[in-house]
Order: structure tokens, then C-alpha cells, then sequence
């Protein structure tokens, strides 16, 4: 199949939603903002179809990375996740994708060190 990102041959991620027919080479998905689920059903999504999260609004004076420090948008998007228990802590995506590649099984909030809604 063709890659929905890059167009070249060989894409065997699809899109889980059922008649969604996007197809792509996994390290083609942070560029195209497709989100692939390393738990559960192990899940891939292309960026129409992708989960979002839904927390609420904060104020914007507490608008920095958790974990790098650095500022963060005040909206929750494909580059800014934030958890889910205590609703403060705010990251970029790559931030809490290197967290998670070296916490292991201890994966959990650096704020509230909450593990297993925060790993939903």
C-alpha cells in the first residue's frame, strides 16, 4: 500500500476506524500526527481519526512542559497532552514519549505520580 504521509510503497500501519482506508509507515506517523497505542488492543489511527483527549481548560499561567520546562500551548493537541488525574500537568508530545520509553513499568505522572489512568 501507499503511505498516506509520504506516498511511497510499503505502508502496513492502517487506520483502526472502520471504512477509513489511510494507511502509513510507522516512523511516517509523528509527521503526519497519527497516533499508534502501544497497550491494549495495540491500535493505530491516522490523524482524523486520532483519540483526543479531553480535559479542561486551565489557566494560561501555568503553561510549561512538566517535564522539559519549556512552554506548551495552552490547548490540549496532537503536541500537547496533559494528564488526565490531577488536570495541571501539561507536556509536549515527544517529552512524554521519551518519559515512557524510559520509566518502563513504572510509568506514571511526575506530578501526581497517579499510574493507571494516567497511562490510558
Amino acid at each position: 500500500q501507499s503511505c498516506c504521509i509520504c506516498y511511497k510503497m510499503g505502508a502496513t500501519i492502517t487506520c483502526c476506524q472502520t471504512g477509513c482506508g489511510r494507511a502509513f509507515h510507522l516512523p511516517c506517523a509523528p509527521e503526519g500526527r497519527c497516533v499508534t497505542q502501544y497497550f491494549g488492543a495495540y491500535r493505530s489511527f491516522c490523524w482524523e481519526h486520532s483519540p483526543q483527549q479531553k480535559l479542561q481548560p486551565r489557566p494560561s499561567r501555568h503553561n510549561t512542559c512538566t517535564i522539559c520546562l519549556d512552554t506548551v500551548e495552552d490547548t490540549i493537541s496532537y503536541n500537547t497532552m496533559g494528564c488526565p488525574v490531577c488536570q495541571d500537568a501539561r507536556f509536549h508530545r515527544p517529552c512524554i514519549q521519551r518519559l515512557a520509553l524510559h520509566a518502563g513499568i513504572g510509568f506514571r505522572c511526575p506530578c501526581c505520580l497517579n499510574q493507571e489512568p494516567f497511562m490510558m
